[in-house]
């Protein structure tokens, strides 16, 4: 049988560092057995998911160079590749397990299923679905359901008894049914879940391996009984240790960078970091640090995964960015700084910003050196303002940064719009609300025009310079954090 494996990103925020982890493991165990890597998109979270979104991940994958053999932009004989192009699929398949009893349509109502919740939190129970619909007649389930009530499929869970299964790298694992939750499988819109559009385009579209993060590992008794209940054989699964910071704490974007936008537009190599993504899950049999996606390919074995907490350091991935860049000859260095940042697809979005405020071209630099490269690094005393204390300017960059964290477009009128919006929500002057965030982003208080420049750097490069400042201006602790929640939360017109 042909190996195949696949991503499978949902297209609801930026592109993250963690997609490319996934992504590069998927594509060499494929490629280093002749298969096939599938691009799928996740799409069901119609609230949340977008077309700008879904290219910005596509581009993203092949700027690593981690292409892919079927997708949505390539196509292939098992599309199509977007789950919300695959609806009826999943609506009989759902319908397949109703029939069959392995799971059953639920009527309770969002305020019952609230109350059920805050009753087992008070009973220091672990919140969990009761079971009261599972026990409604077929006839009567099918009635009500035709009648137009309101539903959702979820999946009948044993009573007790334990669910076992075997990773690849962990081998068996059980885990008791009285942990799993009786899951949504279809939600009131008729859209599924993770769990089962997962589960039935694995099998409909072949996918002999998934190798994705330990955090799905709670997972596999659902996906385990959707299989069973089915009457399909699993792929084989292997659950890779998450990417984690120095501390130990996961990856994740309230900490550090991890949208490869960021890692593109800070001028790191993409080899560079596919070589040091691969050494987070594994390593070469020689043991040595520095190799390619081909050389990894050439030498895979899946016995040679690691379980262990994997550090994501940028100080070592800057390390070895720098070993990339100083085995290049100076023609191929020149090459790489002009498909960086000085070629006429990245200067052209700025010449409308500069051309106008530029007597000499020795004014270019100092103009956009900040949008070309990391800012200046700012201190406590580049936030003093007359009008705004430093509380003032930390709550100004902290309930920016959460309304930009939640903003789907980003161009400049969009972040114009929301950032007016939050000003006035928080009684702040338009003027003096930017002063603090002229300085985040720029390192000065005069620059090109923000809204213009927040455009160009991107959401990644914006977001790490906004937490840098907030660090400069003394850090939030847990206490603080919750407080600059609850004001951003209480505020009457956030932009939202």
């Amino acid at each position: 049988m042909s190996v195949r494996t696949r991503v499978a990103p949902s297209p609801t925020g930026d592109p993250h560092v963690g997609t490319a982890y996934m992504a590069l493991f998927n594509l060499v165990l494929a490629r280093s057995q002749g298969g096939r890597f599938v691009l799928r998109i996740e799409d069901t979270d119609q609230e949340r998911s977008s077309p700008a979104f879904e290219t910005g991940i596509m581009d993203a994958l092949r700027w690593a160079g981690l292409d892919w053999d079927e997708g949505p932009d390539v196509g292939g004989e098992f599309g199509p590749y977007r789950q919300s192009e695959r609806l009826a699929i999943y609506r009989q398949h759902a319908e397949e397990l109703v029939a069959s009893g392995g799971a059953f349509r639920c009527f309770c109502t969002k305020e019952r299923l609230d109350a059920l919740r805050r009753s087992q939190q008070a009973n220091r129970e672990t919140p969990r679905y009761d079971g009261l619909c599972r026990g409604l007649e077929p006839t009567q389930s099918r009635d009500r359901a035709a009648n137009g009530e309101a539903y959702v499929v979820r999946l009948d869970v044993p009573e007790s008894g334990t669910c076992r299964f075997a990773d690849g790298i962990r081998g068996d694992i059980e885990i008791p049914w009285r942990q799993v939750d009786m899951q949504v499988l279809v939600k009131s819109d008729g859209f599924p879940t993770y769990h089962l559009a997962a589960v039935v385009d694995d099998h409909l579209m072949g996918i002999t391996h998934i190798l994705r993060g330990e955090e799905w590992l709670n997972s596999m008794p659902k996906h385990q009984l959707i299989y069973d209940r089915l009457g399909w054989s699993p792929p084989a699964h292997y659950h890779l240790p998450l990417l984690r910071n120095p501390d130990g704490s996961k990856v994740s974007k309230r900490r550090n960078p991890t949208g490869l936008d960021y890692y593109r537009r800070s001028g790191y190599l993409p080899e560079a970091l596919c070589n040091y993504l691969a050494l987070m899950g594994w390593s070469m049999p020689d043991e040595g640090e520095i190799f390619s996606v081909e050389e990894m390919t050439a030498a895979f074995d899946l016995d040679r995964l690691s379980t262990g907490g994997p550090v994501f350091d940028l100080t070592k991935l800057a390390w070895m960015n720098g070993q990339y860049i100083r085995a290049m000859d100076p023609g191929q260095f020149m090459d790489r700084v002009a498909d960086w940042a000085v070629n006429r697809e990245n200067l052209t979005p700025l010449v409308p910003l500069v051309q106008e405020r530029t007597q000499r071209l020795a004014d270019l630099l100092p103009q956009v050196d900040y949008l070309l490269g990391d800012r200046t690094a700012v201190d406590e005393s580049d936030f003093v303002h007359k009008r705004l204390d430093r509380d003032d300017c930390k709550r100004v960059v902290d309930h920016a940064k959460r309304r930009l964290d939640g903003l789907t477009e980003w161009d400049r009128d969009s972040l114009r719009d929301a950032l007016v919006a939050l000003a006035d929500a928080m009684g702040i002057k338009v003027r003096d609300f930017l002063a603090p965030l002229f300085v985040a982003v720029a390192g000065r208080t005069v620059a090109l025009p923000l809204f213009d420049s927040m455009a160009y750097l991107g959401r990644d490069v914006v977001r790490s310079r906004l937490m840098d400042a907030l660090a400069v201006l003394g850090g939030t602790g847990k206490k603080q954090a919750k407080r600059l929640e609850r004001d951003y939360a209480n505020l009457t017109d956030p932009g939202t």
